[in-house]
């Protein structure tokens, strides 16, 4: 170790700043905080809830209490109108734990130890929304599996299968802005889950996800049809059970870019103000 002595009329020399990290190795650096994030994960399994436990208790719960009800006494036929509206319900709430996520670590202090290493500024948001990635791959398969033991048919192949993942993962990842926004701004983790919730709430249950839009009411029905919500679902429902879809995964992606566009640069900007 090299300790450096006050010499009288001499200035210490002062340390050089830690260089800024080349654009290439942010990959590496977002993966590496993306691994961190999952390994904290699977240390507290309690926080896989939302993505386990949660969509089988709701896929059971609507499909035998009121599956009889809405399908006229039908309970698999509900089942393939459900299954696919739930994936899109279920992703769009997983996403509220990213933003709780990152404002727990920014009260816990974690970002000032952050930005005394040499890293881009920018690796622990990317590593969050990687980490929150494998997250949705869990819910998915979840869903899928328990739906197809509980008789859920896919009748379109894997093909139809492997795009409605990709659809929902993308609408999953552009929604999810909304909850890093909020996480910036809200001043306790607890906040961002009731803000979320209230965001949320009306867009998964004022959606197609548990009813055909023509039996709800009329001013009702203006609002569903122009939901994000619905558009995923209905994409992500045609792909799997067969139907139209173009126009519903035309929607989809208008509603991705648009997500994108407004919240990305706030979720942006307060994460540079607050991390």
């Amino acid at each position: 170790m090299t300790t450096v002595t006050a010499v009288p009329g001499r200035a210490l020399p002062v340390p050089e700043p830690h260089p800024a990290p080349p654009a290439s190795s942010l990959p590496r650096q977002a993966l590496a905080l993306a691994r961190r994030s999952l390994v904290k994960t699977w240390r507290t399994p309690e926080a896989l809830v939302d993505v386990t436990l949660q969509p089988i208790i709701f896929l059971a719960l609507f499909t035998y209490v009121f599956g009889g009800a809405i399908a006229g006494g039908s309970q698999q036929q509900y089942l393939q109108f459900l299954l696919p509206g739930l994936l899109g319900q279920t992703i769009a709430m997983a996403s509220v734990s990213l933003g709780q996520n990152l404002n727990t670590d920014i009260q816990k202090g974690v970002f000032d130890r952050f930005r005394s290493l040499p890293i881009a500024r920018s690796a622990p948001l990317v590593g969050a929304v990687l980490a929150d990635v494998v997250r949705y791959l869990v819910l998915f398969a979840v869903t899928m599996v328990v739906g197809t033991l509980m008789g859920f048919e896919v009748t379109t192949g894997w093909a139809g299968v492997l795009a409605a993942l990709a659809l929902s993962m993308g609408f999953a990842l552009c929604f999810g802005w909304i909850s890093v926004y909020v996480g910036m701004i809200a001043r306790a983790p607890g906040a961002v889950q009731g803000i979320m919730m209230l965001v949320v709430l009306p867009l998964t249950f004022g959606s197609n996800t548990f009813v055909a839009i023509d039996t709800l009411p009329g001013w009702l029905q203006a609002f569903v049809r122009v939901n994000p919500i619905s558009h995923v679902v209905g994409a992500v429902r045609g792909l799997m059970t067969g139907g139209s879809v173009a126009g519903h995964v035309g929607w989809t992606l208008v509603w991705m870019a648009v997500l994108v566009v407004v919240f990305a640069p706030l979720a942006v900007r307060a994460y540079r103000r607050r991390a």
